[in-house]
């Protein structure tokens, strides 16, 4: 087992927030847990295998292609990153990607694109942040997964991942999230819990998060209940900046090739906070600026500001505790009106045709454009107000991510059909939609940061983790420190050592199929 961390701030941070551990804090239910998984044939996959899945495809290549990508198979633990081929069955040296030519996003900055659909059983990345955080739970003892219920509040796409995690570690997951969620989300859902009142609706929708919080509050109260919250879970944080970043990295320096281009950004929805740490690793390796992106309808870093929206799954009207607010230059509002067009355009016969006949794109192009779900098109909006902004060229990168595809949204296609061409969308709508939202984009509703603007973003935080939550103000105030959040890396090689240990102790060399 690997030896506790010795310095000091490391230590004072286990004891300031949850989640931390590097240590087994309850010998009776880690042999438990470790019991159990030898029995299910269980083998956890390291951090590092993750972050660097050619070491999966050496050991577990031949096995992983013979699984389904879409079972609670244990082997799909071992597909929790972005090199999953497009069957999704096979690992690939560079995860997938487009870059995105200016006859689409109307400018000559290359914005490269990686769809998260290609992850296991939920296809989006979100499984990967539920990964995260429950691993060292497990490997410290604080969850036992024979008695409790792993509680995973959200706004879509974690809670998914988080019930897909728990059926394969044989362990009750409970979905939180709001009622007005789309129906594809709950149909999932519906088909991977064993009992309905493992699915916690709760009023409102996308904006409502302080609901979500209320409910899990309510739920802490029973022992029985682990609340694994995306929002203030550093676990989600670190498996992004140590995972995802290095595929985004990869995939830059794919494109990039022998060329002059230039990597200026990183664009991601805030959301939980959790993605935006792979735009701190690419800051740290390759320089390049960090850009957050909200809904304009409930524009809550940009202006304090509050409201409803349909951007499904980037969550706000709070600052996420793991959002690394002293690290971010850019904050850009997108309407919930664009991704709704956008979706439209992309996914329907009407939209693909004038895209393919009229705006000249290739057809493999258009069909890839399906892999866009509602706040990967706010990704991709967001990641041309900034290359508007900066007034980029042709040599400039931006790198954004699409958190899933158009499959979570298909019941949403008539609602903003509905809503916005109730007479029917067509070559005409289409035009309109493409000329609005895309060669329309512009760089309103847009701020660069400095160090005021930092600190009231920072600031604006203390009301939902310190007054609501109950974050002491010493450790909510300790993350202001880009000490603090470089030295949070620490805990990475700390918990691959606790699961290598895990792993040998349960003698599981191969995951059971």
């Amino acid at each position: 087992m690997p030896e506790p961390l010795k310095n000091d701030l490391q230590e004072r941070m286990v004891h300031m927030f949850d989640g931390l551990d590097t240590k087994i804090t309850n010998p009776e239910v880690y042999q438990q847990t470790l019991e159990r998984f030898r029995k299910r044939g269980l083998r956890l996959p390291l951090i590092s295998e993750l972050a660097d899945p050619l070491l999966i495809r050496e050991c577990y290549g031949q096995t992983l292609s013979d699984v389904d990508p879409d079972a609670p198979d244990p082997m799909n633990l071992f597909r929790v990153h972005w090199h999953n081929s497009d069957d999704r069955r096979s690992i690939v040296d560079v995860p997938a990607h487009m870059v995105l030519p200016p006859e689409l996003t109307g400018t000559e900055a290359k914005i490269i694109l990686v769809p998260g659909n290609r992850f296991p059983m939920i296809h989006a990345h979100k499984v990967l942040a539920a990964y995260g955080c429950l691993v060292p739970r497990l490997m410290s003892g604080h969850f036992d997964p024979s008695s409790q219920r792993a509680v995973w509040p959200s706004t879509g796409n974690y809670c998914r991942g988080g019930v897909a995690i728990s059926r394969i570690l044989g362990c009750r997951g409970v979905a939180v999230l709001p009622e007005g969620m789309s129906e594809e989300r709950f149909a999932w859902l519906r088909a991977w819990v064993d009992d309905p009142a493992d699915i916690v609706r709760t009023p409102g929708t996308e904006s409502n998060v302080k609901e979500i919080y209320d409910e899990c509050n309510r739920l802490s109260r029973d022992p029985a209940n682990l609340i694994l919250n995306q929002f203030s879970e550093f676990g989600n944080y670190l498996i992004h900046r140590v995972v995802t970043g290095p595929a985004l990295e990869r995939v830059f320096q794919t494109v990039k090739g022998d060329s002059a281009l230039r990597p200026v950004a990183f664009v991601s929805a805030s959301g939980s906070g959790g993605t935006l740490a792979a735009g701190d690793y690419l800051k740290q390796r390759m320089g390049t600026r960090i850009c957050a992106v909200e809904a304009l309808e409930c524009p809550t870093l940009l202006y304090n500001g509050y409201g409803e929206h349909n951007i499904q799954g980037i969550g706000d009207k709070h600052v996420p505790l793991i959002h690394n607010v002293y690290n971010t230059d850019f904050v850009t509002a997108v309407s919930d009106a664009g991704p709704d067009g956008l979706n439209l355009l992309f996914n329907t016969p009407a939209g693909k045709e004038y895209l393919k006949d009229r705006r000249a794109l290739a057809p493999d192009l258009v069909d890839k454009l399906a892999d866009l779900g509602l706040s990967s098109i706010a990704n991709l909006l967001g990641s041309i107000k900034l290359a508007k902004y900066l007034n980029l060229g042709p040599d400039d990168g931006i790198i954004t991510v699409a958190t899933d595809g158009a499959d979570m949204y298909q019941t949403e296609l008539n609602k903003s059909r509905l809503k916005y061409f109730p007479d029917g969308f067509d070559q005409l709508g289409a035009a309109e939609t493409f000329g609005r939202h895309l060669l329309g984009a512009a760089t309103d509703h847009f701020e660069e940061l400095d160090r005021r603007s930092r600190d009231r973003l920072f600031n604006l935080g203390y009301y939902t983790w310190v007054e609501q939550q109950g974050i002491p103000v010493a450790s909510f105030d300790a993350r202001r420190s880009s000490a603090f959040w470089d030295g949070l890396l620490e805990y990475v090689s700390q918990w691959d050592g606790m699961i290598a240990a895990f792993n040998q102790e349960t003698g599981v060399e191969r995951p059971a199929i």
